[in-house]
């Protein structure tokens, strides 16, 4: 077969509103309105300048149903650029933006193809560059916003291609988190005949399997503070032997991040935000120059728990805000923008970094001005901590706290009881091969430390609970 490279992208949500605006200023607002929009630029640049083939979108291009004048134009354009290239684009549309509503007229590049609605999946071939074929495509789009049927029966390889890349737009496997549209079993997709599933609709990104590969490489920008993290798409490398490299590519314009900061060990308010700016300031570096919505989340045990407690954190917040609009990007130290392996043992590929002002530094804080710079802003400031514990106080109560206390100190000198109580306590765990597969990859904890750790936590709740 003839090697090729496409792109898989999915959930571009263009026109979608964004959430977590309250109290940020006017430049804020606008660089998330702007998001999106410079998200589908870096896609298209990610095509041109990593020489892709062609790109699929499996689904949900726009945001709502009546599409906005401004995001269908964006799309245009964004094809346009692609098919002057030779760059095939292949799309669904899925559950936000159903076809067969009224929506404006732009003549499409005659390189894209929109797959329609029905029961049976249509293909297309799609080429490389110099016009040796590569594979063949195929898609479904919705019909309408609520599609509750399965739609893998009507996909079904043709005969004439090496390789079968499938667009769906669907829940596999039910979780959760998402609405159940589509529903399919993974199992389903591997005994379908396809080479690569191109899903849409999970907004994280997974790799379900390989080999058939089946694939969410999850939506291009992040809309709220529930969708943290790179957000982009997968370049896909077949060679002639039909083996497949995936490569992620950041396309996300503003990053939605948390970062933590421990009241433990410091007992005055200049010295937490000290620990904060530093929080923050590790956090700015690793988003390679983009903007970042960022939540911060005060955790630990220590003496300013009290006076968190009655102050509230609307003030803390206030002057945290205050101090990194001080700062400048320059004040983060220098990012490195390598091939650090990502998750799946992928590689995550830097680059496509936000331009910054007339001296190369991006404000910080919300603060910075309006010439295109990159900033940090703190939509939230979630307080998590607990009064100090007195350990050795507690062992001395008739309480469940002093009891919890005394119980891991007993196990902290018996070794063997020590491990079956942490295999009591996983063995539910264990029983599911997904939650299995879990821990067996985590870096293991004595179980000294856990107990320790454990211990600890318990004591406190319940003397929350007893206070």
């Amino acid at each position: 077969m003839n090697p090729f490279r496409f792109i898989h992208a999915a959930d571009l949500h263009l026109g979608s509103p964004f959430k977590g605006l309250s109290g940020a200023p006017e430049h804020v607002r606008r660089g998330l309105a702007e998001a999106e929009y410079g998200a589908l630029r870096r896609l298209t640049e990610a095509a041109l300048e990593h020489g892709a083939d062609f790109v699929v979108i499996a689904g949900d291009l726009f945001d709502s149903a009546d599409r906005s004048l401004r995001a269908q134009a964006a799309l245009h354009r964004s094809w346009s650029r692609l098919a002057s290239a030779g760059v095939q684009v292949f799309a669904i549309h899925g559950n936000h933006d159903p076809l067969g509503l009224e929506r404006a007229r732009f003549d499409l590049p005659k390189s894209v193809h929109i797959f329609g609605a029905g029961r049976d999946a249509e293909h297309r071939p799609a080429y490389r560059r110099d016009g040796k074929p590569a594979a063949f495509v195929y898609g479904i789009s919705y019909d309408r916003r609520a599609v509750a049927e399965n739609l893998v029966p009507g996909y079904r390889p043709a005969a004439g291609a090496d390789c079968h890349i499938a667009l769906l737009h669907a829940n596999v496997d039910g979780d959760p988190n998402h609405d159940a549209y589509a529903p399919c079993r993974l199992s389903e997709l591997l005994g379908a005949g396809f080479h690569y599933w191109a899903l849409g609709h999970i907004h994280s990104r997974r790799v379900l399997h390989e080999y058939p590969h089946v694939v969410y490489p999850g939506n291009l920008q992040g809309r709220h503070a529930g969708e943290t993290g790179p957000k982009g798409c997968f370049l896909v490398d077949v060679d002639a032997s039909g083996g497949m490299r995936l490569t992620f590519l950041p396309l996300d314009e503003v990053r939605w991040l948390a970062c933590r900061a421990s009241i433990e060990g410091i007992a005055d308010e200049e010295r937490l935000l000290e620990r904060m700016e530093e929080a923050v300031r590790g956090v700015a570096a690793s988003a390679g120059g983009r903007s970042v919505m960022l939540e911060m989340v005060l955790e630990g045990r220590g003496p300013l728990h009290r006076r968190l407690e009655v102050r509230g954190s609307d003030e803390l917040l206030a002057v945290l805000r205050e101090r990194l609009g001080e700062w400048t990007a320059g004040d983060m130290g220098s990012v490195a923008y390598g091939e650090p392996a990502g998750q799946d043992g992928m590689v995550l590929r830097g680059g496509y970094g936000v331009s910054g002002g007339s001296d190369g530094h991006a404000g910080l804080g919300g603060y910075g001005d309006s010439a295109g710079q990159g900033w940090v802003w703190v939509h939230r400031l979630t307080v998590r901590t607990a009064p100090e514990l007195e350990l050795d106080r507690l062992a001395g109560e008739d309480s469940f706290a002093g009891e919890a206390v005394r119980l891991a100190r007993r196990l902290a000198a018996d070794p063997e009881g020590r491990e079956a109580l942490l295999k009591e306590a996983l063995e539910p765990m264990m029983r599911n091969p997904r939650l299995r597969r879990l821990l067996e990859n985590r870096v293991p904890v004595s179980a000294e430390i856990l107990l320790e750790r454990a211990a600890a936590r318990l004591a406190g709740l319940l003397e929350r609970e007893e206070a």
